[in-house]
């Protein structure tokens, strides 16, 4: 009988020990990449409502663009502005004394641009409104040689859930996918869940929900949360180890301490019972 025991202990020590050294599965991004090339829809960030904006009219006559131009003191923009998340500091649009002209998007997707009055600008790209201005500027005959600069002023994500540095991050280029996303939040911790990533989006028709698998590169780029937009939040969570080391006292049936100790208990007792 103290044989069996011993035995039995052994059998559970060493199974403890293999499920402790195999390899992990799915930790890597992008198993199914070969070098084909995979096609992905462009997308771009557009205005929507809240959004504020940055909107400049220059022209050869300076005083004819500073009729289109609202200008706020710089002291009151506050040059220097911490990043949130990134440690690092973001320099105002504005470099001079006059400031810049800021906007703010209201609900119905619309603008009260200077001599030009309401404008709807709804679901442009930056290119777009600039364009659409210049246009209106030109088409009116208020300004003959218009060159329009637009600048998003507070469009940002956020990153929560298991990567190395959560926060709010700035979409700082017109195309920011979620890779590019995760990257400014330090990437995902060893714990972090890589297939089944939440992007939380904010819609007009209500709280969209994408989930996305970082190791199906394929299908990650068909997914509408591929591309970043403002206010998206990004949750990874946590693994099944992860998770299970929430518990109250961290023991779980399937971690190796917890078998190396049921293995080292059986040993003792068999010993104490049979000696």
């Amino acid at each position: 009988m103290v044989k069996l025991f011993i035995k039995l202990s052994v059998v559970v020590f060493l199974a403890a020990m293999v499920a402790s050294c195999s390899a992990p599965k799915n930790l890597a991004y992008f198993q199914d990449v070969t070098e084909t090339i995979v096609p992905v829809s462009a997308s771009e960030v557009r205005v929507a409502p809240h959004d504020k904006l940055s909107i400049i009219v220059k022209s050869k006559d300076p005083a004819l663009s500073s009729l289109f131009n609202l200008t706020v003191a710089s002291d009151r923009l506050g040059l220097d502005v911490p990043s949130s998340g990134t440690g690092s500091t973001l320099r105002s649009f504005s470099s001079t004394s006059e400031g810049i002209s800021t906007y703010t998007v209201t609900p119905e997707g619309t603008i009260d641009f200077p001599v030009l009055g309401k404008l709807k600008i709804e679901g442009m790209t930056r290119s777009e409104l600039a364009g659409f201005i210049k246009g209106e500027l030109m088409g009116k005959e208020l300004v003959k040689d218009p060159v329009v600069t637009v600048e998003f002023l507070n469009t940002g994500f956020s990153v929560m859930g298991e990567v190395n540095a959560a926060g709010r991050y700035d979409i700082n280029k017109d195309q920011l996918n979620i890779l590019e996303a995760l990257s400014l939040a330090g990437d995902l911790t060893i714990q972090g869940q890589r297939e089944n990533v939440a992007v939380v989006r904010t819609e007009k028709d209500g709280v969209h929900t994408y989930r996305v698998d970082l190791t199906n590169f394929v299908e990650l780029t068909k997914s509408p949360a591929y591309y970043i937009k403002q206010g998206d939040v990004i949750y990874v969570e946590p693994n099944g180890v992860r998770k299970r080391q929430a518990t109250v006292n961290g023991n779980n049936v399937l971690s190796a301490s917890f078998w190396v100790s049921v293995a080292s208990l059986l040993t003792s007792v068999a010993v104490l019972i049979f000696k």
